[in-house]
């Protein structure tokens, strides 16, 4: 199919929510089964469930697009140049999979030209799959989600996955913005994202992530009406240092970097950090 000619990325969508299908099948009958669970070298844990949904995914990308790049967690990447690159996370957060929370959900991306043009949240044991194309309205099984309205920080609910995930420099920043805000919680992985392209949550301010882990959220949150960038305010690719401020709205955005900035000259703290380049692997 030649993705170049066609009107829109419609067909990409629908693609998108094959891929969560597929992965659905490798995951939902080992949810909440005996499991061998496997230390990656980052330490973070791995399943046969991981890894068979990737492969699943990643066989059907081959099938319809066999001249499109992708990044995935678990197998690596391929063709990572070309022009279309789909972003794969089978299961965003393993953790809770493996504890049996249901707060695990499948992530798809896709890139044009590096440009994030198509997210995908799918979230099985909750029944919601939110997905997104740009220049078109964020939905959740169907029905057209918006971020807030909220544009003050002192207003504003935020979360974060886990304060583990933060260097000791980062979790200081996050902890003071945070308590700055009308309410904070934790916990939630991809989920809280989706929170916050529904309007329930109004910031999220996250560090230590992987580009299958906020890339699919660019589309998501932005088709929604929300705002998402690195900690310096640049846009996320997959070359970013994993720290993520994604936010309801472009004042309570800017409010929110404004107080990453001056906390971070206040302490001294270095509010930048340096990328880290994918290797490629074939």
């Amino acid at each position: 199919m030649d993705t170049a000619a066609e009107p829109g990325y419609g067909a990409l969508v629908a693609l998108a929510q094959e891929l969560a299908s597929v992965a659905r099948q490798n995951t939902v009958p080992l949810f909440r089964t005996p499991l061998d669970v496997i230390s990656k070298a980052d330490a973070s844990p791995v399943t046969i469930a991981d890894r068979s949904a990737e492969a699943a995914m990643r066989r059907l990308i081959a099938e319809n697009f066999p001249d499109h790049g992708i990044y995935g967690e678990e197998h690596g990447q391929e063709r990572i140049d070309a022009p279309y690159l789909w972003v794969l996370d089978p299961i965003d957060g393993t953790k809770s999979f493996i504890t049996g929370s249901p707060l695990w959900g499948t992530l798809v991306a896709l890139l044009h030209h590096g440009q994030p043009v198509v997210g995908l949240v799918d979230m099985p044991m909750l029944g919601e799959t939110w997905v997104a194309q740009k220049g078109e309205a964020t939905l959740c099984n169907g029905h057209v989600a918006r971020t807030s309205a909220c544009r003050d920080l002192q207003q504003a609910r935020v979360y974060t996955t886990s304060p583990d995930a933060f260097a000791a420099a980062d979790w200081a920043l996050y902890d003071a913005l945070s308590r700055r805000c009308a309410l904070r919680r934790f916990g939630g992985d991809c989920y809280i994202y989706t929170q916050l392209a529904g309007g329930h949550i109004d910031l999220v301010v996250e560090a230590g992530l992987q580009p299958y882990d906020y890339l699919p959220m660019v589309t998501l949150v932005q088709s929604a009406g929300g705002v998402i960038s690195d900690w310096q305010g640049q846009p996320l690719s997959v070359a970013s240092d994993g720290r993520v401020l994604a936010a309801a709205s472009t004042e309570l955005h800017a409010q929110a970097l404004a107080c990453l900035r001056s906390l971070a000259s206040e302490t001294g703290t270095p509010n930048k950090r340096t990328p880290v380049q994918p290797k490629r692997v074939v």
